[in-house]
């Protein structure tokens, strides 16, 4: 293991089945908070279990805290996570015009998807709690368009955006300092700094968005997210805050 100057330790594999499953294996054994990074992810997911591809030269990893606040709060670092992948993307491309964050977490580029986001927890409230923010960009290579379902926003990768060509190691060198920044902010400021920086981001805010639940579909105006990280949807002269739903544009 080792630490940068963000003072995360550092867990580099050359293959893993996820990185998420790397930190909840390893988490009993680090001593504060850590990147797991890996050169393939045999295994990995996005939200709602979905596959991610995960080809040699694109980032996997996954930051592992161990954070005390209720679960409500630490699903707040979705947004932490979401901002500081902008910040790392804006430093090393200069293109701050070319990133904009689509809720509730995913990192746009050009209009395409370039970088998902995945909390998973196990054990918050309890003695020994554990999260595991997983990031993956597709910084050389994206799935094709066909595999996405329809209506969703297509993948692209950074190599073919903006012509900037990256490790995933020197892709960490810029993320993980953003990172720290975001989590000082957060535990010291609350959610309000965030929500702000996130909203003044925010891909399609104040335009027409379809927003699907398990089980329903709602259309209507994207009006902001709230103090909880809610989506707050306007339709007509009414206003839905949906906690977690698929978007579309």
């Amino acid at each position: 293991m080792s630490a940068k100057g963000d003072g995360a330790g550092r867990i580099v594999l050359p293959k893993t089945d996820s990185t998420n499953a790397e930190g909840f294996r390893q988490a009993a054994t680090l001593a504060g908070p850590t990147w797991i990074l890996a050169g393939v992810q045999t295994a990995g997911r996005g939200r709602r279990a979905r596959p991610w591809s995960s080809p040699p030269g694109n980032f996997h990893g996954t930051l592992v805290l161990k954070p005390t606040e209720p679960p409500e709060t630490v699903a707040l670092r979705s947004f932490a996570a979401a901002l500081a992948l902008r910040d790392a993307l804006v430093q090393l491309t200069g293109l701050p015009q070319s990133f904009t964050l689509k809720w509730p977490n995913d990192v746009l580029c050009n209009g395409g998807k370039l970088a998902g986001i995945l909390l998973e927890s196990q054990g918050l409230n309890g003695p020994d709690p554990i999260l595991c923010i997983g990031i993956g960009v597709n910084l050389i290579a994206a799935p094709d368009a066909s595999v996405v379902e329809t209506g969703a926003v297509p993948p692209v990768s950074l190599l073919v955006e903006t012509g900037l060509g990256i490790t995933p190691e020197g892709f960490l060198d810029a993320l993980a300092p953003a990172c720290s920044r975001w989590e000082v902010t957060f535990t010291t400021q609350g959610f309000a700094p965030l929500r702000a920086a996130w909203l003044a981001h925010a891909a399609r805010l104040g335009q027409p968005i379809r927003a699907r639940t398990g089980s329903e579909t709602h259309e209507g105006t994207f009006e902001t997210i709230d103090a909880q990280g809610n989506l707050i949807l306007r339709t007509g002269q009414a206003t839905l805050a949906i906690p977690a739903a698929e978007v579309f544009f």
